[in-house]
């Protein structure tokens, strides 16, 4: 496996932005910023051997400075929603930003996605790894105690994409860190991902109410359209008269995933006519399917091209949203003393 490095452009205060390119023997590849730790292309083969990108991104700065939808980014200090943009803590209230209505989203208002990492390539075990770390101070965004954090992108021969985080503490905080990739396997981004076929491994999901903020329940995903625990077309059911459908505009719900705490099968997609076909593993609680509901046709990707309605899917592995202010769920506290380790893996092959 081959990292290489090139200058992508600067951000407004002067910092360089550099691209990494992370390539295997096969074909396969993986464009990364250091900028939000943004995976701007990710190339796959479909039936024919044709490596094509089937990721949504930008091919240039202004794009990127420009991005709502946190494309192929990392997101922190916490992944999605927290109510009221408030959790309490060891007995004090912490205060975040409000960037999603009355709600707290993705880290805020300069999340984990909007900053300039330190990168490093380093050798891990077989394969070179690109390191991206970041120092997040006590009460940036809100949020208490200096957070140290890593994310290590590794490809290997096998064409997987394996993506680690750890993170350090000096202060209790609450941390929950992903990758926000928009996939779309036919690689042609005009299209919309409604006949994707996808399962997860999920008998459970954490229903939401009309601002997408959790209920604090689990229910069964059995006799809803939120059952993918068979391969399914995304969009079979999407437009169905369910109140969850209609409060998040199509899926954007966390799944409760049926595993331990160790690297496991989280989510299988497959795209008919190209044959390309997408696991997911993770060692996390929690997967975030989303359907693109949400892009608007208001912004450009790559090549200029405007971003369509449903032409992109997220599978975001994850601990459940708003953990901080549900007791009954994973915990999401990090102590002083202890590491925060997550590990996700994309593996990529294909089907006739």
């Amino acid at each position: 496996m081959n990292i290489s490095k090139d200058l992508f452009g600067k951000i407004p205060d002067g910092q360089e932005v550099h691209i990494y390119t992370l390539s295997n023997r096969k074909g396969m590849k993986a464009k990364i910023l250091n900028y939000g730790g943004m995976i701007t292309q990710l190339w796959a083969p479909d039936r024919n051997g044709k490596y094509q990108d089937i990721v949504l991104g930008y091919d240039n700065m202004d794009g990127v400075l420009a991005d709502r939808y946190y494309f192929g980014v990392v997101v922190g200090r916490y992944a999605n929603r927290i109510a009221g943009g408030a959790f309490n803590l060891d007995g004090k209230q912490y205060k975040l930003a409000r960037n999603d209505g009355d709600n707290h989203l993705h880290g805020g208002i300069k999340g984990f996605d909007k900053v300039v990492y330190k990168a490093e390539i380093v050798q891990r075990e077989a394969s070179p790894s690109l390191k991206l770390t970041y120092l997040s101070r006590d009460g940036e965004e809100g949020y208490p105690g200096n957070l140290s954090v890593s994310v290590y992108y590794t490809l290997a021969e096998t064409n997987e994409l394996s993506i680690e985080y750890a993170g350090t503490t000096d202060k209790q905080t609450v941390i929950n860190l992903t990758n926000h990739m928009y996939f779309n396997l036919t690689a042609d981004f005009e299209k919309d991902i409604l006949k994707h076929e996808l399962q997860i491994n999920a008998d459970k999901f954490t229903p939401i109410d009309a601002a997408l903020i959790p209920t604090g329940e689990l229910l069964s995903v059995k006799r809803t359209p939120l059952d993918f625990t068979k391969l399914t077309p995304i969009g079979s059911r999407i437009d169905e008269d369910y109140e969850q459908l209609k409060y998040a505009r199509g899926y954007d719900h966390n799944f409760v995933l049926n595993k331990a705490d160790t690297l496991s099968p989280a989510a299988k997609v497959y795209e008919p006519t190209s044959g390309r076909f997408l696991e997911v593993l993770t060692t996390k609680p929690g997967i975030q399917f989303y359907s693109g509901n949400f892009l608007d046709g208001k912004g450009k990707s790559k090549g200029s091209k405007i971003v369509k309605y449903r032409s992109g899917l997220c599978l975001e592995p994850q601990h459940f949203p708003d953990s901080p202010n549900k007791p009954d769920f994973p915990s999401t506290v990090l102590h002083p003393g202890r590491i925060y380790n997550s590990k996700t893996v994309y593996k990529f092959s294909t089907r006739k």
